[in-house]
């Protein structure tokens, strides 16, 4: 039927408004806002202007209230433009775009406050955001959380050349083993990147990749006019022209302008009568018009193809467009980060029937009628309930989680046992539990949970082992009530799968409390989307395990070193590694309240977990020691009144401390005990202490380490030991001027037994007493440990 032409003039004016507000917001923040310090903060005009039409398109026409769109990092003045004739933006943060406090340069869910659905950064991982989140909307569906609220499509807009960042491919092979659905991704096809041009026939390799993989693909290349110049005579020829000229010189004639098409048209088809005349016809103006007009710039094509998607399988739109389109830079190789001068953007503003000083008026030069204009964006279906981000209540957290005890257990035995007392349960927070993991499951003892729970799939599948009679200690059962999603051996994957999870409460309108696993060295493999998920605010706990050198007979490519650093220096992310199950069952219990607060009182939280088995403390877990396990640190062994020594422990070294401290006792009073659980909650609020301090002049607050080391005299000496990198814990000395001994691992790749690689790496209980010794003025240790 086509669009209304009353609709498209509107549509077709606003994507214009938008273009020229995106352009000057740029502008505004390179040549008109002062800048003392001389630096530009970024072009991105090329790239906006490539997106504009399409993006048009969608939010003043094609996406529903539900619906969560990705939008392409370079794009963010576009949307901030659309926002800002929505009303949900203001003047004030556009003119300080890149400013303090102004619309950022990259659309963020937690630093702008234009309703943005996923952050996006300029590593392609908003785009596998976006099939995540359509996953886990089949989830929250299945187990009938989504309270008649329709389904709404997952949609990212993404360069070409963003289109080689590795974790895009492994979202599309996860997206394809679970069934993905309602899920749009629409590929700004202008054929340049930041360096070059893309190479000849990408297009092609995209189309059959995602044919593969079970989506649709709509390839919209050609706008109108270039349509119906197709139909006259010789339009054939000119079409030919078009799909066989080189990327390269397409965009080089598209900054040389008409004339360079009318040359190049003439030298490579030559006089053909009917094709020769119809490009005389046409101006050197008109021509070019002609020659930009491909499927991304023209409204009515975008438009049409995204209307007719009438079914919720994956579909790629490929939108061919010209980098920069309608700008004096446009198809320029060099645009990337190009600017408009002040003479070229004063030329344009005129142009566009912008006044000096009415650059910001909404409906600035534009003929339509304001207040009919103003009728349109009100009812654009994207627009009618304002601000979409949902909300969720709390699932409340018992006041202690129960596990079965035993005499020695790990840290990850103790984890997995946690899980599974939660599973035999019928508890709220039990039902909201989701944990994935990346083909470890059972490596990382979630067997027993999912053996309760089962695993998620939206159709049943049942165990082909049990029902064959083939006896197995797991007897998994896939069905659309299963809280355990099996993923590939991709840690990417597993971060934006929790990454989603965690936001489902503002997405959904459904509280999810995913619980992620993996071994701890491959963090690292997910380490940027594990950073972009908290820099959103995405709310999970991650268990990794082994760690260290702990699992000595792996070797080097399972051990771990800098993981605790990790945790200390992971914005959004409490980092725990506990020595003891009881101390476990605290933390899982407070992380999954700290899951759920609001704002910087909240966050993600990191269990570093051991599979070396130790002997469990027997004891009452009292108030007080509950809290401060969750605070960072408390005293196995307090230090008496002379105390000149203290050894301050993580994780699973703690029977090397205490042994180590059982043999410096019988030579030195009053030695103290630290256990440190978290080094990461102690460093974060001795620095937020000192902060209040500092802001807050004559405030003495004291961090909870200050105060577990208040009582040591200067003199007094701290051991730290750690199997991790030994700075994780190193600082304690600066709390209060100690001198320190700092004992870590700062070398991987021995292979033994445990008792091999720390005597190996000096985190042995004999190391430890020769550390005391170089602090110590006392007797020296009489006894050692012997070698075994």
């Amino acid at each position: 039927m086509g669009i209304a032409p009353e609709r498209l003039e509107m549509l077709s004016a606003l994507a214009r408004k938008v273009l020229w507000l995106s352009s000057w917001t740029i502008h505004h923040a390179n040549h008109v806002r002062p800048n003392t310090d001389g630096l530009k903060v970024g072009g991105h005009q090329a790239s906006s202007a490539s997106l504009a039409n399409i993006m048009s398109a969608l939010y003043f026409s094609v996406l529903r209230p539900q619906d969560r769109v990705a939008v392409k990092p370079h794009a963010s003045p576009v949307f901030h433009a659309i926002q800002y004739l929505f009303g949900h933006q203001t003047r004030d943060k556009l003119e300080n775009f890149r400013g303090y406090k102004g619309a950022q340069s990259y659309p963020s869910r937690t630093k702008d406050t234009d309703d943005v659905d996923f952050s996006t950064g300029s590593v392609g991982l908003g785009v596998a955001q976006t099939l995540f989140a359509s996953l886990v909307q089949d989830y929250v569906k299945a187990h009938g959380w989504m309270q008649d609220r329709p389904e709404g499509r997952m949609i990212a807009l993404v360069g070409d050349a963003e289109m080689d960042e590795g974790n895009i491919f492994e979202a599309l092979l996860e997206g394809w083993k679970h069934g993905l659905r309602n899920t749009w991704w629409v590929v700004d096809y202008n054929r340049q990147s930041l360096d070059a041009v893309v190479r000849e026939g990408l297009w092609a390799k995209f189309e059959t990749m995602f044919r593969n993989f079970g989506w649709d693909v709509v390839i919209v290349k050609y706008g109108k006019l270039m349509l119906e110049a197709f139909a006259e005579p010789g339009g054939e020829a000119l079409r030919r022209w078009i799909d066989n000229c080189p990327n390269q010189m397409y965009a080089a004639l598209c900054f040389q302008g008409g004339a360079a098409f009318r040359k190049h048209l003439q030298d490579d088809i030559g006089d053909q009568g009917q094709v020769t005349a119809l490009i005389d016809r046409r101006s050197d103006d008109e021509l070019l018009a002609l020659m930009s007009n491909l499927g991304g710039h023209d409204m009515a094509s975008m438009i049409e193809a995204f209307e007719a998607v009438d079914h919720d399988r994956p579909v790629c739109f490929i939108a061919y467009t010209i980098k920069g389109v309608g700008l004096p830079m446009q198809g320029h190789k060099d645009n990337h980060a190009g600017l408009m001068t002040v003479t070229q953007m004063e030329k344009w503003r005129a142009a566009q029937n912008i006044r000096a000083g009415h650059e910001w008026d909404e409906f600035e030069g534009l003929s339509q009628d304001p207040a009919k204009l103003e009728a349109f964006l009100a009812e654009a279906p994207f627009n009618r309930e304002g601000r979409r981000r949902l909300s969720a209540p709390e699932i409340e957290v018992p006041e202690r989680l129960a596990f079965k005890a035993a005499a020695q257990m790990s840290t990850q035995q103790g984890f997995g046992l946690v899980l599974h007392e939660l599973a035999r349960g019928d508890s709220a927070l039990a039902s909201r539990i989701v944990t994935a993991s990346p083909d470890v499951t059972v490596s990382t003892n979630l067997g027993a949970w999912v053996n309760r729970r089962g695993l998620f799939a939206k159709l049943e599948n049942h165990d082909l082992f049990r029902q064959e009679k083939i006896p197995s200690a797991y007897t998994w059962e896939y069905s659309p009530k299963g809280q355990h999603l099996e993923l590939g051996i991709a840690e990417m994957n597993l971060f934006i799968m929790l990454s989603a999870l965690g936001l489902s409460h503002q997405i959904n309108g459904a509280r999810l409390l995913p619980v992620g696993t993996l071994y701890d060295p491959f963090i690292e493999r997910g380490l940027d989307a594990l950073n972009y998920a908290c820099y959103q605010d995405a709310r999970f706990m991650v268990a990794a395990t082994p760690s260290g050198v702990s699992l000595a007979p792996e070797g080097g490519a399972h051990q771990s070193i800098k993981t605790p650093l990790i945790g200390i220096g992971q914005d959004g992310l409490a980092s725990f590694e506990p020595a003891f199950v009881d101390e476990l069952a605290v933390i899982m219990g407070w992380g999954f309240g700290h899951m759920q607060r609001e704002g910087a009182e909240g966050g993600s939280v990191y269990l570093r977990l051991s599979t070396r088995t130790i002997e469990q403390p027997q004891r009452i877990m009292t108030p007080d020691l509950q809290r401060d396990i969750t605070d960072g640190a408390y005293w196995l062994r307090k230090p008496g009144p002379n105390c000149d020594l203290v050894i301050a422990y993580t994780g699973t070294v703690a029977p090397e401390a205490i042994e180590a401290v059982g043999l410096i006792g019988e030579s030195h009073r009053d030695v103290g005990l630290l256990a440190v659980t978290s080094a990461d909650r102690l460093y974060a609020g001795w620095s937020a202490a000192r902060n209040l301090r500092r802001d807050r002049r004559g405030v003495q607050h004291l961090s909870h380490i200050e105060q577990l080391l208040a009582p040591l005299g200067r003199e007094c000496g701290i051991v730290t030991v750690i199997d991790g990198h030994p700075a994780s814990l190193g600082w304690l000395g600066s709390v209060r001027g100690h001198r320190v001994e700092a004992l870590g691992i700062e070398h991987f790749g021995q292979t033994g037994t445990i008792g091999d690689l720390y005597r190996h790496y000096g985190i042995d209980a004999n190391a430890v007493i020769d550390a005391a010794e170089s602090l110590s003025v006392g007797a020296p240790v009489r006894h050692r440990k012997m070698a075994v």
